[in-house]
């Protein structure tokens, strides 16, 4: 039975709750802003740090440069989330995982400062890699344990859409603290960001150990991949959040052919490149409450759809404000993909393995956001039109492999979205 203190906080979060506010998912959403916003101050810094610094052993276009450096932390990221999600299910100490993740990044984003090499920056993104992939499993797995099934997407909009500010005010920040201080106090700002996070970890963020599994893992052995743990619905999702952030990111590689063909700035650039983040921000704790009310499956389903003909569409575009709309409508896509598969992934998770379940999807976003910049350079070499194309291509092969392998895990969720696979749906915290 809770006690007086445990009601007093219920009943001051009630209302909040009911649309996925609990005090656990405000307290981390929060902090994981503030680590956005710390993070992605690099976003505006990092080109021009690398057009600064000496890289004699690396001659290449600094455009090169620039993009190997952004794909290694994508890739660090990617290859570490599974080895940490298996670590926060073993050990269990999540916030002291989450804590350990940010100091690494904040620390990696310090010492920018002394860094006199190219050779430095490719250490410290590798470093801020395990940082990332420290956090974000760990972080997702305390969301699985701490929201509740009817009001999970809800609460993954909430995150998700914190999270987005901060990845979109972290370059404004960053430029402005670059054109008027320099270098050296957008690290500091950044790093300050990150500590900030870190006390509010400590502050609001209660530890949520995971469940004994059904099948302990032998002692002194970490299990990584546990074939019991690869659910076809969590697999699906994991492949619709790597198809949403390929398409998405696979403009940045075309800045300059975009640039040329409509005869546009890098600003105007920037402003439609934003757009994806912008409508996210708009529509995503709308759409995560709709998915706690009509299922998960017709929201990702329905992004999916949109999103494909979106990402085709980029590569026909003729005007800066067609780019725009283009990206805006893909960002509405990404809305109706991005919490209802963390939500569904969390609704499937089995407890004792929510760390590596969730790490599933968390990884597919991290690797898209690297395989997009990556497809889109040498697939323009054909024709211009073909990465979007592609892209296009691919996301309606995620909406079969959705509609194909995902059950629907909302009591009441649409019936004739359901798939022929059996549904597995376990019954933690369904109340």
């Amino acid at each position: 039975m809770a006690d007086a203190h445990d009601e007093h906080r219920a009943s001051r979060w009630s209302l909040p709750a009911r649309y996925g506010a609990n005090r656990e998912v405000v307290a981390l959403s929060v902090a994981r802003l503030a680590e956005a916003l710390g993070n992605s101050i690099l976003t505006i810094v990092i080109p021009l740090y690398v057009a600064e610094i000496a890289h004699p052993l690396f001659n290449l276009p600094v455009p090169v440069l620039v993009g190997t450096l952004i794909s290694l932390y994508g890739i660090v990221s990617a290859a570490v989330q599974p080895v940490m999600g298996a670590l926060s299910d073993r050990l269990g100490r999540r916030k002291v995982q989450i804590q350990a993740g940010m100091a690494l990044m904040g620390l990696g984003t310090l010492a920018f400062m002394a860094a006199t090499s190219y050779s430095h920056l490719l250490v410290l993104r590798a470093i801020q890699g395990i940082g990332v992939a420290t956090t974000i499993p760990a972080s997702m797995a305390v969301m699985a344990t701490a929201t509740r099934r009817h009001t999970r997407a809800s609460s993954m909009g909430i995150y998700s859409t914190l999270r987005l500010i901060g990845f979109a005010g972290g370059p404004v920040i960053g430029g402005f603290l670059k054109v008027r201080f320099g270098f050296d106090a957008a690290f500091i700002v950044g790093a300050a960001f990150v500590l900030l996070a870190m006390i509010l970890v400590q502050v609001w963020v209660r530890e949520t150990p995971p469940a004994e599994p059904a099948a302990p893992p032998a002692p002194g052995r970490l299990r990584i991949l546990d074939r019991d743990l690869l659910d076809p619905g969590i697999l699906a999702a994991a492949l619709a959040t790597l198809l949403m952030a390929a398409n998405f990111s696979m403009v940045t590689t075309l800045e300059n052919e975009f640039n040329a063909r409509l005869d546009m700035t890098a600003f105007e650039f920037g402003i439609a490149f934003a757009m994806v983040m912008v409508s996210r921000l708009v529509f995503q704790v709308p759409v995560g409450r709709l998915a706690d009310t009509i299922g998960r499956k017709p929201l990702m389903l329905g992004g999916l759809l949109v999103l494909a003909p979106a990402t085709g569409l980029l590569g026909y575009v003729t005007s800066p404000a067609q780019l725009m709309a283009v990206r805006f409508l893909q960002g509405c896509g990404g809305a109706g993909i991005a919490a209802p598969a963390f939500a569904v992934a969390g609704d499937l998770a089995r407890e004792g393995g929510e760390g590596r379940q969730m790490s599933l999807v968390t990884t597919g976003f991290g690797l898209g956001m690297t395989i997009g910049p990556l497809i889109a350079g040498p697939l323009s070499l054909f024709f211009f039109q073909l990465p979007f194309l592609v892209g296009g291509a691919l996301a309606l092969a995620g909406l079969w492999a959705v509609y194909r392998y995902m059950p629907e895990t909302v009591a009441g969720g649409r019936g004739w979205f359901r798939s022929a696979a059996p549904e597995k749906v376990s019954d933690r915290n369904a109340g």
